[in-house]
């Protein structure tokens, strides 16, 4: 007591940031516009139709969850459209439009809501409802168009599928870079991927740790051991190539950082990131798929409770005892 005034001692924060989980999803979609105005570009209307409804049905189904559950809409946070938006941005052009459909059914009812809703996830829902529609329908998720801005490129596989010799016989890290290569529909174009990814750090949506312990550790163990798979040895590996291909980019600034389901502590994040990377330079270079982006950031999401408690910080004025 002093001066009459009752000192009142809260737990932190004490500050607001002024950040709201609104601004955030909604910020992120926008951050993923130009990417998504190229994959449209890249494979036509098709492509269009393909994003619209995994966002219908994402945002149907968290309309539908919430109304029978008789709590306050969620329908205008941003978490579902965005869930949406990554289901299709997952997904190849020609996909029939009950799986983009069905994977964000999954996302949303059974990955976001059976766990009690935004904030109790444990995997990130995008990805859960990417690798669900891969293992229930691996081939139409693995057919892919020929792009529109490349007529020349190949029409059945991916640069990944194809080998880096067979891409590079015919295609360049240029066109990798643009996205004028066959793939999923936002995840081809690394340019206006990390263009978005700019504003995400200059308002400190996400940070550092993640992306670039994930594209490190992929890209040393890739630089080491991945041209052993080609016959080139080690020290071989295509480092531009295997950056520029697959969901490496869209998976590290854009899944793998999603705060619920990623580490609170800076330790922890940079475990994780490392994790992803080795998880994905497995699969991707001796496993039995092309591509490891998803299964990584998955299986990583398992993990992140036990590194949360091992990278827990000690808590101000205790002192660690010294073990004898």
């Amino acid at each position: 007591m002093e001066n009459g005034n009752t000192l009142q001692i809260s737990s932190s924060p004490h500050f607001h940031c002024g950040e709201t989980t609104p601004k955030i999803m909604w910020s992120v979609v926008v951050c993923l516009v130009p990417a998504a105005v190229w994959g449209v570009y890249n494979f036509g209307l098709k492509s269009l139709l393909v994003l619209l409804v995994s966002i219908g049905a994402a945002t149907g189904t968290e309309f539908l969850i919430t109304a029978l559950q008789k709590k306050k809409s969620t329908l205008f946070d941003g978490s579902a459209f965005l869930t949406g938006l990554l289901v299709g941005f997952n997904m190849p052009p020609a996909v029939p439009g009950f799986i983009p459909i069905l994977a964000s059914v999954f996302a949303i009812a059974l990955v976001k809501h059976s766990f009690g809703g935004l904030g109790r996830n444990w995997m990130n829902p995008a990805l859960a409802g990417r690798v669900f529609a891969m293992f229930c329908w691996t081939g139409e998720m693995t057919t892919w168009s020929a792009p529109l801005s490349s007529p020349d490129a190949f029409t059945g596989a991916t640069p990944l599928a194809l080998g880096t010799e067979k891409f590079l016989g015919t295609g360049s890290y240029l066109d990798l870079f643009l996205g004028r290569i066959s793939g999923c529909i936002g995840e081809v174009s690394a340019l206006f991927l990390l263009l978005g990814t700019i504003y995400l750090f200059i308002k400190k949506i996400i940070t550092w740790e993640i992306p670039v312990s994930y594209i490190g550790s992929f890209t040393i163990l890739t630089f080491i051991f991945g041209g052993i798979p080609e016959g080139h040895g080690i020290f071989s590996g295509d480092i531009f190539f295997h950056l520029l291909s697959g969901g490496l980019i869209l998976g590290a600034f854009y899944m793998a950082t999603d705060m619920v389901t990623s580490p609170l502590t800076w330790k922890g994040m940079l475990i994780f990131g490392t994790g992803c990377g080795f998880f994905t330079f497995l699969i991707r270079i001796f496993g039995g798929f092309p591509e490891g982006v998803s299964l990584a950031i998955i299986l990583m999401n398992i993990f992140v409770p036990l590194i949360n408690r091992c990278t827990k910080p000690l808590k101000f004025g205790l002192v660690k005892e010294n073990k004898k």
